[in-house]
């Protein structure tokens, strides 16, 4: 079992009403059991379009799975298509009857049993999965040692189908190794230049060891994945990497384990025993809701605001209206007296502050868009940048500045 097709199913997909998330867990999820995805199909809900991806898939991959296509309406038609592929007949299944009467029972929704009593009936040759969180079972078909996984396309019961019983039943049907992955962050060096510099080392890895490199905004960082039978001898093994890598690099690395640029905050805030809080106004909240994503944050995030009207920056955050007047809302100066101003309304050891022009049109005192100054204040000290990103949409710009405070943030804290 090495490689994998996924095929995702429905118009809405390809109309571009509604995002495939299910292509990048499930794509993830088989990748940390040693399954490489070499395939994604997005095709319409058409029967003979699915059985031509599904054979298409087949030729490709010894592991298909299928998202979308299986609710009670009838203009799913995934499950006819598979049967017709696999030359079987569709047919009530008595246990997966049982199963969504009694999904129905708790949910105290029996009359509408006879409505989706549709999604009992499944391939006779098929190996059912329930699903715990739906009405739509899972479906396994198997062929010349290949398999078929089908799934519904609601993202919240694939990922349980995904987690609790697929990979569960590959990794005990197939014996697969393990695979163990570590995050190396780098920061204030160019990815080319990085390259260079360690290109010695990566060169010298041992062949069960890959490496891979990952910008986010303005942090690099690299993934280095190792392949094996012994769970713990790959974790020594990568341990025993990055010891040899640090001092071709150690100025630049922020962090050896944790993925996401707020989960590295988090320990360092955690460990210090120090408190942030935020004044945003361009970045309309995304910098809190990046720090309040990590679980147990409220040890350390005491609040914030969102003070989207300059008023609301003079009335709360005690912004000088003298200083608006003179330098503009989006401004050096503002920032600064917003981020003091939310450090001592929330009595915090650290404070962000944001101002800036997210777009699509001109901020109400002339400034360009992608325009942003934002201010990390640290007990009595502060420093504020400037950025210009006028390229970037509204969201897209939101999200790079947040990225970015953040990982500066880091750096600050871990120079100290």
């Amino acid at each position: 079992m090495e490689n994998a097709v996924l095929i995702t199913i429905g118009d809405e997909i390809l109309s571009g009403n509604t995002i495939d998330t299910n292509s990048n867990f499930i794509a993830t999820e088989l990748k940390n059991i040693g399954i490489k995805v070499s395939q994604i199909f997005t095709i319409s809900d058409e029967i003979e379009t699915i059985k031509n991806a599904i054979a298409s898939a087949f030729e490709m991959g010894d592991l298909i799975i299928t998202t979308g296509g299986l609710g009670p309406t009838r203009d799913d038609k995934t499950k006819k298509a598979i049967a017709e592929f696999f030359n079987d007949e569709i047919a009530l299944d008595e246990a997966t009857f049982n199963h969504l009467k009694n999904y129905m029972e708790r949910r105290g929704r029996l009359e509408i049993l006879e409505r989706n009593r549709e999604q009992a009936f499944v391939p006779t040759k098929s190996t059912v999965f329930q699903n715990h969180f739906g009405t739509a079972p899972c479906m396994m078909m198997e062929q010349d040692g290949k398999l078929l996984f089908s799934l519904p396309g609601v993202p919240y019961e694939v990922k349980p189908l995904i987690k609790d019983q697929i990979v569960p039943f590959l990794q005990e049907k197939f014996k697969l190794n393990y695979i163990s992955t570590r995050i190396i962050s780098v920061v204030g060096i160019p990815e080319s230049i990085l390259a260079d510099t360690i290109e010695d080392w990566e060169l010298a890895l041992p062949e069960n060891l890959a490496l891979s490199y990952l910008p986010v905004g303005t942090r690099v960082k690299l993934r280095l994945t190792a392949n094996g039978e012994n769970e713990t001898l790959l974790q020594e093994q990568l341990e025993e990497e990055i010891q040899k890598l640090l001092p071709l690099i150690k100025d630049n690395v922020i962090a050896t384990s944790e993925d996401k640029i707020e989960k590295i905050l988090a320990e360092i805030l955690t460990e210090r025993k120090l408190t942030i809080s935020t004044a945003e106004s361009c970045t309309g909240g995304e910098l809190a809701k990046m720090i309040t994503s990590v679980s147990g944050s409220s040890k350390y995030y005491f609040g914030g605001m969102i003070a989207y009207a300059t008023e609301k920056k003079i009335e709360i955050l005690k912004v000088k209206k003298e200083t608006v007047d003179q330098f503009t809302v989006v401004s050096e100066q503002v920032a600064s007296e917003m981020a003091k101003g939310c450090q001592q309304l929330f009595k915090t050891n650290i404070s962000l502050s944001t101002t800036g022009v997210a777009g699509p049109g001109k901020g109400e005192d002339g400034k360009d868009i992608g325009t942003v100054f934002y201010t990390i204040r640290i007990d009595n000290k502060e420093i504020t940048s400037k950025l210009y990103m006028p390229h970037l949409e509204r969201l897209d710009f939101m999200n790079f500045v947040s990225q970015k405070i953040i990982q500066d943030l880091v750096g600050l804290l871990i120079s100290e």
